[in-house]
């Protein structure tokens, strides 16, 4: 019993080594390069707020929609395809941002990309709401019209909102960042 200590040893595992589940250093060296802080300097922003607004509006203008017999018109159908879309890629993109997405891409333009999106964002909702709003009649029952009216009123604060994000992308884009003789001019 006297000489245990001297006869253990222990080893630790190293960060990279190869564990014996399968998949488990890689699913560990994938979160180790993944950004988990939050960018609280992006909640406080006016593209954060707009965006918060597209999604919480977007879900309750498509969540109207789905109560409703969509199927009835191919128009609602299109305003339901535009409103689940981009409320999944809105949400998306505004999580990327928050988590710092940015910054780990890179290679992409981000200022770019996220003008573009908000413009052809606002173009399809534009477009769904038009037509949400032209196919919007008393049914049978009222409660599907109350609905489908509701969501045209959603659908258009949605477009209103993505309008004014696409105009601050614009802003953003526009801003001194993107010209390279503004930052090579000696002072």
């Amino acid at each position: 019993m006297a000489d245990f200590p001297s006869k253990v040893t222990t080893e630790t595992s190293y960060p990279n080594s190869r564990s014996s589940q399968p998949g488990g250093s890689t699913l560990r060296g994938m979160a180790a390069n993944f950004p988990t802080t939050m960018d609280m300097s992006f909640i406080r922003s006016i593209r954060a707020i707009l965006m918060m607004a597209e999604i919480i509006l977007g879900l309750i203008q498509w969540a109207l929609i789905a109560s409703a017999p969509y199927t009835l018109l191919a128009a609602f159908g299109w305003v339901m395809f535009v409103a689940v879309t981009l409320w999944i890629l809105t949400t998306i993109l505004f999580f990327l941002i928050l988590f710092g997405g940015e910054q780990k891409l890179t290679f992409v333009p981000w200022r770019m990309v996220v003008m573009v999106y908000h413009a052809a964002a606002t173009v399809l909702y534009l477009s769904a709401f038009l037509a949400n709003a032209a196919s919007v009649r008393p049914w049978r029952s009222t409660s599907y019209y109350n609905h489908m009216a509701a969501a045209a009123f959603f659908g258009a604060v949605v477009t209103i909102a993505y309008g004014a994000s696409a105009f601050f992308a614009y802003l953003d884009w526009k801003g001194d960042g993107g010209n390279a003789a503004n930052n090579t001019v000696p002072t």
